[in-house]
């Protein structure tokens, strides 16, 4: 995104979430009336906030920078987790500075030898925009035959939204692919400039309503780990923890795992099918 993007994209983003919160849980007084708009207005953000109007409305329309004390202060009157604040002064250009880089697709040794190694464990490679770069037999058998997929297809967020499989697969398939939206717009905001990932948000919002819905809606998070429950036409229903690790030398690429706590149904359906992948011979795979 260009810089006058990225000052719209606050703007939407802040609109975003005003319209989350009411009168009455910020503490303000609510009469009744009718409101043109969900959520706080305007001015009672500005209230709030302790800055004008005028400036509050001029941030909102992308046409003005804010300093980061004003932006913290926003922050805490709108209620950001931190993923959100840390993508509010992302976008105003006052997070944490990251060089630019081509995101490698070339798995880190470590992180291969690590992922050979997880025989008993689904685990994927994930780069930038959620790209797959190489998984075990496991994870294959659990989602999907990645192999299958052409290369510059493999992506997550891809697979959640066009592949049918999927949306049976995950027994809550709409809180998967939501959140997998709010990984995609941070990424989004973390490397504007990525062409491939712009790509792909126009290719999903031309093709899927909701995820054109979800995306406009603004929400973000980082990878970092939940739960996620699986039916499956082999192991049947598994609730699985999740996990990613990022690589020390190359923080694009991050190893995901996914766990059953020892003892489980979920335990055992896992053992099951890794007993089954290796009679059917889940490839296992990588992009270099």
């Amino acid at each position: 995104m260009s810089r006058d993007a990225h000052l719209d994209e606050l703007g939407d983003f802040l609109k975003a979430r005003r319209a989350e919160l009411s009168p009455r849980s910020m503490g303000l007084p609510d009469n009744g009336s009718l409101r043109r708009v969900p959520g706080l207005r305007r001015e009672e953000v500005a209230l709030l906030a302790a800055i004008s109007t005028e400036y509050y409305t001029r941030l909102e329309q992308g046409r003005m920078e804010a300093s980061a004390p004003v932006l913290m202060t926003l922050a805490r009157v709108l209620r950001l987790d931190d993923d959100q604040r840390d993508y509010l002064l992302g976008l105003a250009g006052k997070g944490n500075a990251r060089p630019r880089r081509r995101p490698a697709r070339n798995v880190r040794p470590q992180m291969r030898r690590l992922l050979d190694n997880l025989v008993d464990t689904p685990a994927l490679v994930l780069g930038r925009r959620m790209d797959i770069l190489a998984w075990n037999p496991l994870a294959a058998a659990l989602m999907t035959d990645f192999s299958q997929i052409p290369e510059m297809q493999r992506n997550s967020v891809r697979l959640v939204f066009t592949d049918p499989a999927m949306r049976k697969l995950y027994t809550d398939w709409e809180e998967v692919a939501r959140t997998n939206v709010a990984f995609l717009r941070m990424e989004a905001a973390d490397h504007p400039d990525d062409a491939r990932l712009n790509e792909l948000v126009d290719e999903l919002s031309g093709q899927d309503p909701q995820f054109r819905e979800w995306w406009a809606a603004h929400d973000v998070a980082h990878h970092a780990m939940g739960t996620k429950a699986f039916h499956h036409p082999v192991a049947g229903d598994l609730t699985l923890d999740w996990e990613t690790l990022a690589c020390p030398t190359d923080p694009d690429q991050q190893l995901t795992v996914l766990t059953a706590e020892p003892g489980s149904p979920s335990h055992e359906a896992l053992r099951f099918l890794a007993s089954w992948a290796t009679t059917h011979e889940s490839s296992a795979g990588t992009v270099g």
